[in-house]
């Protein structure tokens, strides 16, 4: 690993989620000097990737990160191959829905349909859920089993009063998830909001991504017809990859 990259990478970590941090608290953060700290945001600052608050000494992450981050998702063909796909969910089903992707130990959103209400919503794109508080973050973890072990080996936080961190019990949802392609959160990620996920495979039956419908919940749990629409929509979506097997098959050892 090359310590600078690394350096830099845990800077812009520090920052993420609409931080503003100033260069002591940084320091604090990585446990380096403030000095050295302060070299390695003014040349991320230089870049774009860091912007300083204005009128204060504090940092924030900056605008170039937008940029790359839209070249990373027009890069995906998973999220290519399935926008049409998740748009007609959305369209019959009434709900948002999320296509997700791994990173590291949380799920990110690589395409978002909003509800087709007209209502005022968040563009959900780009975001991150722990995956052990999100259903498409549990289909990932389960049907990439070593991903899971490392996951579960670690304290997991709670971001609800139902977010679900004890290992065993993770586990058993997991090895659920496996039989049945489909996993569930009920107010664990956000208070209020539920959601049912199933996975997306590649031609080679890889999992790569997962799909997801959300909603109110109030209105849970989904009815049958969600269920159906859900599934087809990522049967669909693989088709598209190449893989026309659904459900894909869990591969015990995937390392």
């Amino acid at each position: 690993m090359i310590q600078a990259i690394d350096r830099a990478a845990r800077v812009l970590s520090s920052l993420q989620g609409a931080r503003h941090l100033g260069i002591t608290e940084l320091a604090g953060i990585l446990e380096l000097p403030p000095s050295t700290v302060h070299g390695i945001v003014k040349s991320l600052q230089a870049h774009g990737l860091v912007a300083k608050e204005p009128g204060s000494q504090r940092y924030m992450l900056g605008p170039a990160l937008l940029k790359l981050s839209n070249v990373y998702l027009d890069t995906l063909d998973v999220r290519a191959r399935a926008m049409r796909w998740t748009r007609e969910l959305a369209r019959r089903t009434g709900l948002s829905t999320r296509l997700g992707a791994e990173l590291f130990d949380e799920v990110i959103i690589i395409h978002h349909n909003r509800r087709p209400d007209g209502s005022q919503q968040m563009l959900e794109t780009g975001i991150t859920i722990p995956s052990h508080a999100s259903a498409l973050g549990k289909v990932l973890l389960a049907y990439h089993p070593s991903a899971a072990d490392e996951l579960l080996a670690k304290p997991l936080r709670s971001l609800t009063g139902d977010t679900v961190t004890d290992p065993a019990t993770l586990r058993l949802q997991l090895a659920s998830v496996a039989e049945r392609a489909l996993a569930m959160e009920e107010d664990e990620a956000v208070l209020g909001e539920s959601s049912v996920a199933v996975p997306v495979a590649d031609r080679s039956g890889t999992v790569i991504a997962a799909v997801s419908v959300v909603m109110p919940s109030s209105e849970w749990p989904p009815e049958a017809g969600v269920l159906n629409d859900l599934r087809e929509t990522a049967r669909n979506i693989s088709r598209e990859l190449g893989y026309s097997e659904w459900p894909p098959r869990v591969v015990p050892n995937d390392d």
